[in-house]
């Protein structure tokens, strides 16, 4: 009997191994969230080094400046280091320690260094294990709701996206498009032939999700003046529209308002934010998106049945 076929037939295998496959990706994701905006950084940085080089050249008005000034820009963007999601290795931050493959085993490595760096003893932030924990849990969560199939290793894919783009929300107020655009794409995609939805739902899911937070983006701007959240926030709505259809685009932006209120709240009393403090609203989309994924349908049926 193969292993496809034993994990086909025990669902606490397939839930067992889906954690520990999410614990794995939990590290690969700490990666992410830490190297993705910094990547993003460096070709804004080049691509403004490239736009300064072409006014340069515009403004002396001959072709043959524009070249010492590009070349001159791309140069300077060489000598950086090489820098994406697998150069260079993972090192302490304040040591420069490299971290070796028994020190990166997930969470077992942070309890067996006691949450510190094996050189430097500096702390290491909660924040690797509790990516790493949280992965796990909601792999293996996915996988004992919706069993053995395509549409399973499909939603941890999901999963695995918006826990990305939730930290990485907290972190820089950004949701790059990297990973939200490939969402939105491969929400269209599974839902061809109907995999959570049929494809006019997810469709519509797709421009009313974006079209939902674009118009209070506006109506707030006006309003106020000032920008109440970005653009990112339209595009994460609707890939969850593209995913789920627009049937649970109301369960989302009701759930994560909610929890956003409190949470924006919270920190007026205990952190002290000001009122006009910035909060990323991405995580209480990414929080309402789960919900509705794994409980949506019986959510809406609850409500629908009171009335």
């Amino acid at each position: 009997m193969s292993f496809i076929s034993v994990l086909q037939h025990s669902p606490v295998l397939f839930v067992s191994f889906c954690s520990l496959i999410g614990l794995i990706v939990g590290s690969f994701l700490n990666v992410v969230i830490y190297r993705l905006p910094r990547m993003l950084e460096r070709e804004w940085r080049q691509e403004c080094a490239e736009l300064h080089a072409e006014l340069s050249a515009g403004a002396n008005g001959t072709e043959q400046a524009h070249e010492p000034h590009e070349a001159l820009a791309h140069e300077i963007l060489a000598a950086e280091p090489a820098f994406n999601l697998i150069t260079p290795p993972s090192t302490c931050p304040n040591c420069g320690h490299r971290i070796t493959a028994l020190e990166n085993i997930p969470l077992i490595s942070y309890v067996a260094l006691r949450g510190r760096c094996s050189q430097c003893r500096t702390a290491i932030s909660m924040r690797y294990p509790v990516v790493e924990g949280l992965t796990a849990a909601l792999s293996g969560l996915v996988a004992w709701h919706f069993g053995y199939g395509f549409i399973a290793f499909a939603v941890l894919a999901l999963v695995w996206a918006m826990i990305a783009l939730a930290f990485i929300d907290l972190d820089t107020q950004l949701l790059p498009n990297d990973i939200t655009m490939p969402m939105l794409w491969g929400g269209l995609l599974i839902n061809l032939d109907g995999g959570f939805t049929d494809i006019h739902s997810a469709v519509i899911g797709a421009m009313l999700g974006y079209l939902a937070l674009w118009s209070v983006y506006w109506g707030y701007k006006l309003l106020t003046g000032r920008e109440g959240m970005g653009y990112g926030d339209f595009k994460l709505l609707a890939a969850i529209g593209a995913w789920l259809g627009w049937q649970m685009l109301p369960l989302v932006i009701l759930f994560s308002s909610i929890v956003g209120s409190m949470a924006g709240l919270g920190l007026m009393l205990i952190a002290k934010h000001g009122r006009h403090a910035p909060i990323p609203f991405g995580p209480y989309l990414v929080c309402g998106g789960v919900v509705a994924l794994l409980w949506g349908s019986e959510i809406n049926s609850a409500y629908l049945g009171l009335f």
